[in-house]
Formats: C-alpha cells, sequence, structure tokens
C-alpha cells in the first residue's frame, strides 16, 4: 500500500522528468530555428564581361550584373569613381548615387573582375541578404590606399552604412562583417554612412 509520502515522491519525478523532456526539446527546436537563421556570406562576382551596359556616358558607363536571386547589382562608373548598387530596382536606390571622395574603382589594378561579399540569412528555404561588403581601391595626390564599403541592402533599400580603412585596420574584413551585422537592423538611409576603425592610410 503506498503511503502519502511515496505517492508524492512519485509525481515529484514525474514531473520532473515531464519538465526535463519540455525543457530538452524546446533546447533542440530554438537550435533548430537559430541554425535556420544563421548569419552566412555568400559571394558573387562583378565581371564586366558578362554583365549588360544600360547606359553610355563620356566618363563611364552602367552596367547591370547578376547577383543573389532576386538582388541584381547595377555598377557605374563616372568621374573616376565607382558606383554600386543592390537589389530590385538597382538605379532608384541611394547606394547609385554614393560614393567615396577619393577616386576609386571596384577593379584592382588593370583586372575588370571583383568580389561582392552578402550577409544573408536562410529563412523560409530563400537566402535574404541584408547587407554587402566591397573592397574600393582609391587613390588621392599619388596616395593609394583600400577602403571596405558596407552597404544595408533590401528589398526596397540599399545605402551605404560604413566606411573601412583597410590598410590601417586590424582585421579590417572582420570588422566589416560585424558592423553589417549589427548595424543593419536599426540603420536608416537617411543618416550618413560612419568611419570605423583606424585612418590615415587609404584615401577615403
Amino acid at each position: 500500500m503506498q503511503t502519502p509520502t511515496s505517492r508524492f515522491r512519485r509525481w515529484r519525478a514525474f514531473i520532473t522528468l515531464t519538465v526535463t523532456a519540455f525543457a530538452t526539446a524546446g533546447g533542440l527546436w530554438c537550435d533548430a530555428i537559430a541554425a535556420t537563421h544563421a548569419v552566412r556570406s555568400r559571394f558573387t562576382t562583378i565581371d564586366l564581361k558578362t554583365c549588360k551596359v544600360v547606359k553610355r556616358h563620356a566618363d563611364g558607363n552602367t552596367w547591370n550584373c547578376t547577383g543573389l536571386r532576386g538582388y541584381p547589382v547595377q555598377y557605374a562608373e563616372g568621374d573616376l569613381r565607382a558606383f554600386v548598387s543592390f537589389g530590385p530596382d538597382p538605379a532608384k536606390r541611394r547606394a547609385a548615387q554614393q560614393t567615396l571622395g577619393a577616386f576609386n574603382t571596384i577593379f584592382e589594378s588593370t583586372g575588370r573582375r571583383a568580389t561582392v561579399e552578402w550577409r544573408f540569412r536562410r529563412i523560409a528555404g530563400a537566402d535574404r541578404p541584408y547587407a554587402t561588403i566591397m573592397r574600393l581601391f582609391t587613390s588621392r595626390d599619388g596616395g593609394k590606399g583600400e577602403v571596405l564599403v558596407v552597404t544595408r541592402v533590401t528589398v526596397t533599400e540599399a545605402c551605404h552604412m560604413a566606411y573601412i580603412d583597410a590598410k590601417a585596420t586590424p582585421d579590417a574584413m572582420a570588422l566589416a562583417r560585424s558592423a553589417a551585422d549589427e548595424m543593419t537592423a536599426q540603420w536608416s538611409c537617411s543618416s550618413a554612412p560612419k568611419v570605423l576603425g583606424a585612418t590615415g592610410k587609404s584615401p577615403m
């Protein structure tokens, strides 16, 4: 015959096992959601041989290039500077009018291929980018440098968020990725881009 004390102990053991099971299942579910939404990088190339010229003008052209699915890339040259925009209708985004004050190009030396790093999350089976990182090669008064440009990207916006002197800042790419991951959610495209990290080695 069970005493009240023994019945209490059995119920307490049952409740403990049940709570533990739910906690474990909940933890696994949260881990699965986190893995699904994990931040990732993907790389695409701007290769002018495969891009389509959409406008010609005296000091440079405008090209449409392939990016991530649903997020084309527009690249333009003008006044010895580069303008890169992303997403649906890239010509209408603020990034299409943004560049550095120093002369710049996305191409190293005489090459005509450049890399775009996309920061994105995998959500509901689709890649959802929220930022890009590109390296611009800059020059002014004989000085040359490299600047990382971090751009906010959504289906309705593309705009510069941050500039990083890649020659002056240790582990500049890690800083660029952190900026992309941490600044995007609260960033307003009406804001002026921020200069992050050390400066002084690359014209900006």
